[in-house]
């Protein structure tokens, strides 16, 4: 997706040879056209899988699955990295180990909103090392519901989350792939 590869060369700022920041419009600041426009582009990638449900994880996936459930006209779930007051013990859980963050983060997502049967489309805004995605798997194989693929905002090749996925036979579509990180720049999968 040209539009977004354009804002992650103008905007993205390369940390080291595997970080890179894209605070400026999708994860600290949010660019609502540009998430709009990725909305669209996910929901044409997707349109006659006959998705029931957008899953994505707290809070950097948010505002890309949004936007894509309002184009596919389905609710969007979230899933929470904290347990709330509200959240009651009927829960549907999985761990997710963040790279950039440390840590791992114990997700849930309250049972009544995915329920077997249903077809979910999974967004992330980064497909790295797979963890996110491999939680969210997680929480609909214990609903019963089929993942019928994965939308990425920015996948880094470079790293294995991809294979994982493949090897699961997942699809993945990937709006900006990434190549490489050389000398401060951004090289991405021609």
């Amino acid at each position: 997706m040209k539009l977004l590869e354009d804002k992650i060369k103008n905007e993205g700022r390369v940390i080291d040879t595997e970080v890179l920041k894209v605070d400026n419009f999708l994860n600290h600041q949010v660019d609502p056209a540009l998430m709009a426009a990725m909305g669209e582009e996910f929901a044409r990638l997707f349109e006659n899988d006959n998705i029931d449900k957008v899953l994505t994880v707290e809070s950097s996936g948010i505002a890309p699955a949004v936007f894509t459930a309002l184009a596919l006209h389905v609710p969007m779930v979230f899933a929470r990295k904290k347990k709330s007051l509200t959240l009651v013990d009927d829960n549907y859980t999985a761990d997710v180990y963040s790279f950039t963050k440390q840590e791992t983060n114990h997700i849930i997502v309250d049972k009544r909103f995915i329920s077997a049967g249903e077809r979910i489309l999974l967004i992330d805004d980064f497909l790295a090392n797979g963890q996110a995605v491999e939680g969210m798997l997680q929480i609909a194989d214990a609903a019963g519901a089929e993942v019928v693929g994965v939308g990425i905002v920015i996948e880094k090749t470079f790293q294995k989350g991809r294979a994982i996925l493949d090897e699961k036979g997942i699809r993945v579509e990937s709006l900006a792939r990434i190549a490489a990180f050389e000398d401060g720049q951004v090289i991405f999968v021609n």
